[in-house]
């Protein structure tokens, strides 16, 4: 399929989001009569062989579901994945797709954890991952793509736009930049010339919720599409992507099917980043304290509710003014999204990663906060339940399993086994940057910390009592 009239845009990363969102856009220019471009899906982990082989039999091909907050469900068949990349070890397949000159945008979804940075924006080189990759290796995103642009430089086939899909904060800026420290540790100095001349990095800002697919799903595709589905994906029928318009290979016309394509994503990202995505967390972190599964659950409980929009109004608003959006009606419109009960995004699902979320998503807030003289009581409650629910999951006693790209386990257990875990928590640089040294923060997360202690108590009968 790769003629001078068609290229390929490769996507590393089969989860369920890159499906219900940047695919989608794809889908929805094939279905308006473009198709100059489709989509070559791989992973890195082999974690996802079970779904590229489903999606292998299936042509690439699969079910969306959306719904809207009043239940209205829509189906579509998405046929925006031409090729469906085999996992192997080396990932010889993906490098081969990643280097090939009708690839002319490689993107890729991971998680905050993913790009390997500490609150300083540098690599963490103590990491395992990054470790084996400076070695040679492919467990990363960076050693994955520098064997990608190793090969493209080697057969010539040219410039292509490294485009990141997620929810970190300048996106595009964080993986040039961990990929130039990268390259320069390995001491590839003529490739990272080359990746300076001929890649770019535009910033995106993505939103979609993608919750796990439900068991049930396949049995509405089945009757809604008469389709037999081994790899349907679910989503909210809310969706928005904007986009840094610096492309140095040619792009699709994103802009034909609702992309926002802009000079700078700032303003979006930030909105996005502390007032949709710093909630979910809060959300999800006081719905498991009081026994809550769902996040259309804890976001109808009135106290989790206020939490997230006293957070919001409080600081976040006043640290984004001025802004290109309407900040109050964003806030609303993300709390009646959460409240979606036909979602069933689940607390576990939105809990996860929090050791990357704090600093990336919450800390920058609490600065600004102390910055303007005000002190960010609203703020605090979100790294106050993150401790109160690190501390379950210390005592073995959270419902379900805490995931975490950097969790250091021996780290928090030692935490928490300390003469005074909170001290040790306030002043963690990597969570908390320069207020880490500051004693009216430790106060004021431990003022918070005592007085959510009694909250959960009282709204869970079985709650352990500290």
């Amino acid at each position: 399929m790769s003629t001078l009239n068609h290229f390929f845009w490769m996507h590393i990363g089969a989860g369920s989001f890159h499906r219900a969102h940047q695919a989608w856009y794809l889908h929805r220019l094939l279905v308006q009569g473009d198709k100059r471009w489709s989509i070559a899906l791989g992973n890195i982990r082999d974690d996802a062989k079970p779904l590229l082989e489903a999606l292998t039999a299936q042509k690439g091909e699969y079910a969306l579901e959306t719904v809207t907050p009043a239940g209205e469900r829509q189906y579509e068949k998405i046929t925006s994945i031409s090729k469906v990349i085999p996992w192997d070890e080396k990932l010889t397949a993906l490098v081969e797709q990643g280097a090939a000159a009708d690839t002319r945008i490689i993107s890729f979804t991971v998680t905050e954890g993913g790009y390997y940075l500490d609150t300083h924006f540098k690599l963490d080189q103590a990491n395992a991952d990054i470790q084996a990759d400076l070695n040679g290796g492919t467990r990363t995103i960076y050693g994955t793509i520098a064997k990608i642009l190793q090969t493209r430089r080697a057969r010539d086939t040219g410039s292509v736009t490294l485009l990141s899909c997620d929810n970190v904060r300048h996106n595009g800026e964080r993986f040039r930049d961990g990929l130039t420290e990268f390259l320069t540790l390995r001491g590839e100095n003529e490739l990272l010339a080359w990746f300076k001349a001929n890649t770019t990095t535009p910033n995106t800002m993505v939103d979609r919720i993608t919750p796990r697919p439900s068991p049930d799903i396949a049995g509405r595709v089945k009757q809604a599409l008469n389709m037999d589905d081994r790899a349907p994906v679910m989503g909210e029928s809310f969706i928005q992507w904007v986009v840094e318009d610096n492309f140095i290979a040619g792009r699709p016309a994103l802009e034909n099917v609702g992309v926002e394509m802009v000079e700078t994503v700032v303003p979006y990202e930030e909105a996005k980043i502390r007032i949709l995505n710093a909630s979910h967390s809060c959300i999800a972190w006081a719905g498991t304290l009081i026994g809550q599964s769902y996040i259309h659950e804890s976001t109808g409980t009135d106290a989790i509710r206020q939490m997230a929009y006293d957070y919001v109004t409080q600081d976040v608003i006043p640290s984004l003014t001025p802004s290109p959006l309407d900040l109050a009606q964003y806030r609303d419109v993300v709390l009646d999204r959460f409240s979606n009960p036909y979602i069933r995004d689940t607390n576990q699902r939105v809990a996860a990663d929090g050791f990357s979320k704090i600093p990336g998503f919450i800390t920058p807030t609490l600065i600004e906060c102390y910055r303007r003289g005000q002190q960010p009581k609203a703020t605090a409650v979100l790294p106050a339940l993150f401790f109160i629910f690190m501390r379950r999951w210390h005592e073995g006693e959270l419902p379900y399993t805490y995931q975490d790209g950097i969790l250091d386990e021996a780290a928090v257990h030692a935490m928490f086994t300390s003469a005074d875990p909170l001290a040790r928590y306030a002043r963690d640089g990597k969570m908390f940057g320069p207020l880490a040294a500051r004693a009216e923060f430790e106060q004021l997360l431990r003022d918070t910390v005592a007085r959510l202690d009694s909250w959960v108590k009282a709204n869970t009968p079985l709650a352990t009592t500290h």
